[in-house]
């Protein structure tokens, strides 16, 4: 529900930026999905079976990869929402070129999750 709440609030100001394919009721819904799926892919990674290994030299350090890319990932998408919840909630108007940027912020931190999900799934 995070992840689509976080869909929603970033595609809000979005929509109201009178760009043709942002203001279409497809994009809100395909960005709320978009984030239900990111965030359940990267926050919920299968865990390994055991972090023993990790303490001994040469351990495999890919699970520390996955990890670190489900987190950055995670922080990137908060931060756009927390960014776009204030916009909406405090009625502040962003130039055009900030709620792209913001939109790709989002993105971005959206498909790092949904990386370091199908990564971790693979392994498992």
């Amino acid at each position: 529900m995070a992840g689509a709440l976080c869909g929603l609030f970033v595609s809000a100001p979005m929509a109201r930026a009178e760009i043709g394919l942002w203001d279409s009721v497809g994009f809100v819904a395909g960005m709320i999905l978009y984030g239900f799926a990111g965030f359940y892919l990267g926050i919920d990674t299968p865990s390994r079976s055991s972090r023993a290994h990790c303490f001994h030299p040469g351990h495999d350090t890919r699970s520390d990869a996955v990890e670190l890319l489900s987190a950055a990932g995670t922080f990137l998408a908060a931060t756009a929402a927390l960014v776009s919840v204030d916009v909406l909630v405090f009625g502040d108007t962003l130039p055009p070129a900030w709620k792209i940027a913001l939109s790709i912020w989002w993105l971005c931190g959206i498909t790092m999750q949904v990386i370091a999900g199908i990564i971790a799934r693979a392994r498992a």
